[in-house]
């Protein structure tokens, strides 16, 4: 059970694939927290299942897991909630969702982009918490460091770009 529950049931498919589908289901799901709730509850509920995620992987690893098993994907909840936390950290009316003026779509677009290159790639102390930390907390925390920077990313982008459109106009 708890392996059914670190790969959302996903395990049976390739780790490339089974993560980018992980990822996508996290991304409408933190989307829809976003509309119906906010962003504190997106928030907290992140956080919540980061705690989770933690704990699962270290009893996986020490019921004879393979460490660093890709295909765990229950990180990329916590990853997607962090960076939909920052950016777009707003609510909207399910109406508004696809109006590019609030930016909303536009910025859990980047930061579901920005997150997926910056968890893939693995640069700085993302790739060195993923290397270097044990158990659980390498598994979530590259996906912890990966989904704020790009949800800070995703928010200057789109400030630069209104700035831009105000300097321009």
């Amino acid at each position: 059970m708890n392996y059914f529950f670190l790969t959302l049931g996903l395990g049976s498919l390739p780790p490339k694939i089974s993560s980018l589908v992980a990822t996508s289901i996290a991304l409408a799901i933190g989307v829809l927290i976003l509309i119906f709730f906010n962003e504190k509850t997106l928030f907290l509920a992140t956080l919540l299942v980061a705690v989770m995620t933690v704990r699962a992987v270290n009893k996986y690893e020490e019921n004879g897991g393979e460490h660093q098993d890709e295909r765990v994907n229950l990180d990329k909840f916590t990853g997607i909630g962090f960076a939909l936390s920052v950016a777009p950290a707003i609510g909207v009316a399910l109406g508004d969702v696809g109006e590019l003026g609030n930016g909303f779509l536009v910025q859990a677009l980047l930061s579901f982009a920005l997150f997926t290159r910056f968890e893939a790639q693995k640069h700085s102390i993302i790739g060195r918490v993923y290397r270097e930390a044990k158990g659980g907390i390498a598994i979530v925390g590259d996906d912890v460091l990966a989904g704020f920077t790009a949800g800070v990313v995703s928010s200057l982008l789109w400030q630069a770009y209104l700035q831009a459109q105000i300097f321009f106009a």
